[in-house]
């Protein structure tokens, strides 16, 4: 089926690559996104995803705006403070693109939001804590959807794009190696900058994904903004991981 005329021209530049072409661009106008957290990471991820022409994206986040979000979160305004952060996300997000179908859900992912997940085409984590981390990513192995995962803090970043293919390593595989970071945003700060550059990474690995373009192995981007390097790390599989170890 052939793009609309006026949505041809929207997405022209798009439709220009010989990676994505009409083609590609019906599949991601066509597909469903779950990003969960609408804080910093998921204020790079949702625009750009939404910019992109994805057909429906479903957005869990508790939180309320504070003031101090204003600093790097920059899908919210002054305007926001004190409302629900998916309630702001989804005002600025509608006025970017009103062909997106949005839908949130003012609180945090659990184990009762499965069918949404099990509808999602791929699975965008800009949570900030480990347990959300963990439950989407045996949910995501369970049911083979693709997770991108994402953190910073500081002057730092990481990112891994997990395809959830048999023979693959998940996340349970890496966190197994580190502990849960000490020290929040809060306490420790993140430079503002950095949580877009890692979003938009996310949000790239997204459509990437979306588009038949996952990658060949599994590994850990590692973004150091103040020596402005990456350094790329192929994850192993533990074959005694809790969630994807052959049973």
């Amino acid at each position: 089926m052939l793009l609309e005329s006026a949505n041809t021209l929207r997405y022209c530049r798009h439709i220009l690559l010989p990676q994505v072409q009409e083609e590609g661009q019906e599949a991601i106008m066509a597909s469903h996104v779950l990003v969960v957290g609408a804080g910093g990471l998921g204020s790079a991820v949702l625009p750009y995803l939404v910019a992109a022409g994805v057909g429906k994206i479903t957005l869990f986040d508790h939180d309320t705006v504070d003031i101090t979000n204003l600093q790097r979160q920059i899908l919210h305004t002054e305007n926001s403070v004190g409302q629900l952060k998916v309630e702001s996300a989804k005002q600025q997000l509608t006025a970017l693109n009103s062909q997106v179908e949005m839908t949130t859900y003012a609180s945090e992912f659990t184990t009762h939001h499965e069918p949404e997940l099990i509808s999602a085409d791929v699975v965008v984590d800009c949570s900030d804590n480990l347990a959300t981390r963990l439950l989407l990513n045996r949910l995501c192995w369970t049911h083979k959807t693709p997770l991108i995962s994402g953190s910073a803090i500081r002057m730092e970043g990481q990112l891994i794009h997990f395809p959830m293919r048999d023979g693959d390593p998940c996340y349970a595989c890496v966190a197994r190696l580190f502990k849960e970071p000490s020290l929040s945003c809060m306490e420790a700060g993140v430079l503002a900058p950095v949580v877009g550059t890692l979003g938009s990474l996310q949000a790239t690995e997204a459509l990437k994904s979306l588009l038949s373009m996952p990658p060949k192995t599994v590994s850990m981007l590692l973004y150091d903004a103040e020596h402005l390097t990456f350094k790329e790390f192929i994850i192993p599989k533990q074959p005694h991981c809790e969630v994807c170890a052959e049973r």
